[in-house]
């Protein structure tokens, strides 16, 4: 089982370097320009296709995430993916945020008719205190606007504060198939939600196929940092699914509340990839697990996780590549280190993306998909013919 893989060939890659990415094809389509160039890289049994470029939450490096602007630019630039994270309202609605405490990412805490909904919950084992959207009915939180998550780091796209709506899943789903891209919804705090009496794996799957995204060859994925959802998703469905990696020490929320002490380090020997095969189609690894970081903060070597994914029949995306000098390795960012504004500034982001191209993933999530895009040509460009444009 793989990605529902574009077409893309070399020759693509240079034409549309640039401007946007191939469209995902849907069912029987004809090839794009050329047949399909494919990239050998070790390990791989003879090559591979070009890696795909996955929005993370959209361009949310330009504007915020998780917003209508923040995907429209994503698909502009040429993302082959967008990503919209996952909670549930009161109602069982399915809105698009980074987490259900939503007080860093929405106007709600001036809003004074919900100043009654702060509290204070624990979710996956972390104390909260803020308004949840589990607490709100959908026509409660289509009131509130969006505004950045980050505004230290990314001062500029605070000028779309307050100007859009939270958007549903099913606004994001229209989007993606009206412009010709894939979904790869994550959900959110699945075992949290399941604790409320509001389980996802099913609600979702049924969703998705209400769009009909309900097969492996359909344009979706859904991701979760939680084991046993993503169990139950294949259960009941053929859609393809990816257990995200978070920290090698870190115990995924499921086998906490189970009290199991597995952790997601753990689950990345050889013989943990093949059990997860059986029902994992991708691993999405923080970018850490590929190419760690050496002693003095300067991109190190490639681990051999890659190839080892990709022997047990595992794909790989990893997250989450940005610009700004606070998320670069040391020898990649730019600017003075004495500058205020040093965290904020950026870096040769393009490299690092090489860099993980280099290291035969997949695909990566990009906060910057122009920037992936780009770099994807220029790591790719030798392998292809000559220009097809006139």
């Amino acid at each position: 089982m793989s990605w529902n893989r574009l077409a893309v060939s070399a020759a693509t890659v240079v034409a549309l370097a640039g401007a946007s990415a191939p469209a995902l094809q849907r069912g029987p389509a004809a090839a794009p320009v050329d047949a399909t160039v494919e990239v050998v890289t070790p390990g791989r049994d003879g090559g591979r296709e070009v890696p795909l470029v996955l929005a993370h939450r959209g361009a949310s490096g330009y504007a915020p995430e998780h917003t209508e602007a923040a995907y429209e630019m994503a698909i502009t630039m040429g993302a082959d993916y967008i990503e919209p994270d996952l909670v549930l309202s009161q109602d069982g609605v399915f809105f698009v945020r980074h987490e259900n405490e939503i007080s860093g990412t929405t106007d709600v805490a001036d809003r004074p008719e919900f100043s009654d909904r702060r509290t204070t919950k624990t979710v996956d084992g972390v104390e909260l205190t803020g308004w949840f959207t589990e607490d709100f009915t959908a026509a409660e939180l289509r009131t509130l606007r969006a505004r950045e998550r980050l505004p230290e780091l990314r001062p500029e796209n605070t000028a779309y504060d307050g100007l859009q709506p939270i958007p549903t899943l099913a606004e994001v789903v229209e989007l993606a198939q009206a412009e010709g891209v894939g979904v790869i919804p994550e959900m959110k705090h699945p075992t949290y939600f399941a604790s409320i009496d509001l389980p996802m794996p099913q609600r979702l799957v049924d969703e998705l196929a209400s769009y009909g995204l309900d097969d492996e060859d359909d344009p979706v994925v859904v991701q979760s940092f939680d084991v046993t959802p993503l169990q139950e998703v294949d259960a009941v469905s053929d859609v393809r699914t990816s257990l995200n990696l978070s920290g090698p020490t870190s115990v995924p929320p499921d086998y906490a509340a189970q009290g199991r002490r597995t952790t997601y380090g753990d689950l990345t020997s050889s013989a943990q990839l093949r059990r997860l095969s059986r029902f994992v189609d991708v691993i999405g690894p923080e970018k850490g697990y590929v190419i760690p970081r050496a002693a003095d903060g300067s991109l190190g070597e490639p681990t051999d996780l890659v190839a080892r994914a990709h022997r047990a029949g595992l794909e790989v995306a990893v997250y989450t590549l940005r610009r700004e000098n606070a998320f670069l390795p040391a020898d990649l960012r730019g600017g003075d280190p004495a500058s205020p504004v040093y965290a904020r500034a950026t870096g040769d982001s393009a490299e690092e993306h090489r860099a993980f191209y280099e290291a035969g993933v997949d695909a990566v999530f990009s906060d910057n998909p122009d920037v992936a895009v780009a770099a994807r040509h220029e790591t790719f460009a030798d392998s292809a013919p000559d220009d097809p444009r006139p």
